[in-house]
């Protein structure tokens, strides 16, 4: 499989089943209706496992043009390969809500808030008037995440060779990615409140793009207003987190 491809693919399974997990939770006559906003951060969490899973392998499991753009400026990513990455997470991040929504259209149908069919497929925030305060949640939470993958080491056995004094690489498999994992389901529970933590810009983009194309009924404007800053901010906290990876020595 080609890292675009794998990155595509990715990012479509990351939003079937994270829209997947609030469409269960705030649309009408759901089995998960109302259940909860830790039902939602867990499944965001499980949402990473399975689509770093699905594409790690092949392109390392970015699935985030945050996460792409601060790994090369970190000095770990090839410059010729961001822009093909950046598409391949936008169109796998509208496929994704496509197919979330024809899941749900029943429910979809049953709904009567337009502004909670919205949410199943991008974020706002708790409380408006501020963009620049919406903008710092973002970028902070982003930053926590970008950073703390920067940081991460892969597991090590002790020194077994005796001989260069190195230890190998210990493969663990999918299990490597689990504390990403974790981390997102941490960032949900302390920094998600104010803005929903799109701390992804092809997580909200993508889905909000196909909110607008999508034939929901009674659905209301996609809140383009709001949408560049679940772009700019995830942008500006991985750029910065990146700078810091890189002054720190790493």
């Amino acid at each position: 499989m080609s890292p675009v491809i794998a990155e595509f693919l990715g990012t479509m399974i990351l939003i079937i089943l994270g829209n997947g997990v609030v469409s269960n939770v705030v649309l009408a006559k759901t089995k998960g209706n109302n259940a909860g906003w830790i039902v939602i951060t867990a499944g965001w969490g499980v949402a990473v496992f399975v689509g770093a899973v699905c594409s790690f392998q092949a392109s390392g499991g970015h699935l985030n043009p945050a996460l792409t753009f601060a790994l090369f400026i970190a000095g770990k990513f090839a410059a010729t390969k961001v822009l093909g990455y950046w598409i391949a997470q936008m169109l796998g991040a509208i496929v994704g809500a496509s197919i979330v929504y024809y899941f749900y259209r029943q429910h979809f149908e049953a709904t009567d808030n337009a502004d909670d069919k919205l949410a199943c497929f991008c974020n706002a925030p708790a409380i408006r008037g501020s963009w620049a305060q919406a903008m710092f949640c973002e970028a902070v939470g982003t930053f926590v995440l970008v950073l703390a993958i920067l940081m991460m080491e892969a597991p090590q056995l002790g020194n077994l060779t005796g001989v260069d004094g190195k230890s190998p690489a210990l493969t663990l498999g999918a299990i490597n990615l689990l504390p990403v994992a974790m981390l997102v389901f941490g960032i949900g529970m302390s920094l998600g409140g104010p803005t929903g933590y799109a701390i992804n810009p092809a997580r909200d983009l993508g889905p909000r793009i196909a909110h607008y194309l999508l034939p929901i009924p009674g659905k209301r404007d996609s809140d383009w207003g709001y949408s560049w800053i679940p772009v700019a901010g995830p942008m500006l906290g991985g750029i910065v987190a990146a700078i810091l990876f890189r002054i720190l020595g790493n």
